[in-house]
C-alpha cells in the first residue's frame, strides 16, 4: 500500500516512515506542511494518507482542510487524521461526506504499534478507525427523535465498538458473548438504521458514519 505522511515534527515524521515501511507499506512521500501535502496527494493518489491536523503555515487545522480538499478532488481518498487532542468539529467534518475510508486517532495511540498499523490498513481498505476517546466525546449527548434513538443500550455499545473498527469476533470477545449474539445485534442495527441488504463491510461503514454524524445537540 502506498502512503503519504504529513507531520511537521521531524522525529515523529521519520518515526512514522520507519514504522510503516517496516510493516510493508510504501511511503511515497513524507511532508511537513500543507501546500506540500496537497501537491503530494494530487500527484501520488496514495492508497492512504496519514495526516497531522495541525500543519504549517497556519498550525491550526491546515492538515484537516487539505485532507478535505483532497477528498473533494478525489472522492473516497482514504485519510487517517492524527491529533494531539480530541477536537469534535474536526472529527465531524471529516465524516461529513459519508464515503467512509476515514480515521481519527489521538497521537498517543501510535505507541500501540499493532493497533496503529491495523488502523492504517483498515482505512486504506475503505473502513473506519475512530479513536475510542473521540467516539466517547462525540456521543455524550443524543436526541431521541432520530433512528439512533431506537437502538437498545447494548446495540449502541456494539455500534460504538464497530466505530473503533472492531470485527464481530473482537466485539464478542470484549463483551464475553458469542459471535452469533453479536451478529444478531449488528443485523438489528442495520435494520433500525434503514440500511438495506448489501455488502456487509459497506453496511458497517454506513452504520458507523450514521452513528458518529448524528446531531450531538441536547434534546428539546
Amino acid at each position: 500500500m502506498r502512503v503519504v505522511i504529513a507531520e511537521d515534527l521531524a522525529l515523529l515524521r521519520d518515526g512514522l516512515v520507519r514504522l510503516l515501511t517496516a510493516h510493508g507499506f510504501e511511503v511515497v512521500e513524507a511532508v511537513d506542511n500543507g501546500p506540500m501535502l496537497l501537491d503530494a496527494l494530487i500527484r501520488h493518489r496514495p492508497d492512504v494518507a496519514v495526516i497531522d491536523v495541525r500543519l504549517p503555515p497556519t498550525l491550526t487545522d491546515e492538515g484537516l482542510r487539505i485532507a478535505l480538499e483532497a477528498r473533494r478532488r478525489q472522492p473516497g481518498l482514504p485519510v487517517l487524521i492524527l491529533s494531539q487532542y480530541v477536537e469534535q468539529l474536526y472529527a465531524r467534518e471529516l465524516l461529513s461526506d459519508r464515503s467512509g475510508a476515514v480515521g481519527y486517532l489521538l497521537k498517543d495511540r501510535i505507541g500501540d504499534v499493532e493497533q496503529f498499523v491495523e488502523s492504517v490498513r483498515r482505512v486504506a481498505e475503505g473502513g473506519t478507525a475512530m479513536d475510542s476517546e473521540v467516539i466517547s466525546q462525540l456521543l455524550t449527548r443524543r436526541g431521541r427523535d432520530e433512528p439512533l434513538g431506537e437502538l437498545t443500550p447494548k446495540e449502541r455499545e456494539v455500534l460504538a465498538m464497530m466505530a473503533e473498527g472492531m470485527s464481530n469476533a473482537a466485539i464478542a470477545t470484549r463483551l464475553f458473548v458469542t459471535d452469533k449474539a453479536i451478529s444478531k445485534h449488528t443485523n438489528n442495527i442495520f435494520t433500525k438504521l434503514g440500511l438495506p441488504p448489501s455488502d456487509d463491510h459497506n453496511r458497517r461503514v454506513m452504520a458507523v458514519l450514521a452513528y458518529l454524524e448524528a446531531d450531538p445537540s441536547p434534546s428539546r
